[in-house]
């Protein structure tokens, strides 16, 4: 059972990413905040993490989180950012962009993982405390919405650059590490949306 919040009475925000392992393409994040005692049965009762989702339940949850969250955003990193500050910091400033986009100001951010950096809205002098939970997208419900969000956000996005590469078959793999995706690299090489960093071959 997913915890609605780790503080109890304040504004909080729950932020994952979605990405990290492919080799190509963005990485997406997000930052949601909900109130759970606005939000629905059918939501609650299928929140979870992404990864243990069905794709279908993501996309029925997708509509769902939007409409119910306090507010939400999707931020993107790009393949050459990624390259340029590596993956952990892209992932990094991907929630960071998420939360800049927040309509409503958190008082306390959840982040997924183990890693992060002091965030400090822009205009303001103070950060905003933050607290890092090992599978927190399993363990907070906003987390948990977050995750939901950057997953289906990024594969409507390899989707997309599926229909302009349709060789590395990215509509199956999403840009993973996958023995078609590799087959593919030997024949036509990189695309512009390789991340050149990654091992590629």
């Amino acid at each position: 059972m997913l915890k609605p919040y780790c503080i109890a009475n304040v504004v909080e925000a729950g932020c994952d990413e979605a990405g990290r392992g492919p080799l190509a393409g963005s990485v997406f994040a997000a930052a949601v905040i909900l109130d759970a005692s606005q939000l629905g049965v059918e939501l609650t009762s299928l929140l979870n993490d992404s990864k243990q989702l069905t794709e279908r339940q993501r996309y029925q949850l997708r509509p769902l989180i939007e409409s119910q969250a306090t507010a939400w955003a999707v931020a993107e990193v790009t393949a050459q950012e990624i390259d340029q500050i590596n993956i952990l910091n892209a992932s990094i400033l991907g929630m960071q962009r998420a939360l800049a986009q927040l309509r409503v100001r958190p008082e306390h951010i959840l982040v997924d993982g183990n890693k992060w950096k002091p965030y400090v809205p822009e205009g303001e002098l103070l950060e905003i405390p933050a607290r890092t939970v090992v599978h927190g997208d399993a363990t907070y419900m906003s987390i948990a919405a977050a995750s939901v969000l950057a997953k289906t956000y990024r594969d409507d996005y390899m989707l997309r650059l599926h229909e302009e590469y349709p060789m590395y078959h990215w509509d199956e793999n999403k840009g993973y590490p996958t023995a078609a995706h590799y087959a593919a690299l030997r024949e036509f090489g990189p695309s512009p949306y390789h991340r050149k960093t990654f091992r590629l071959s």
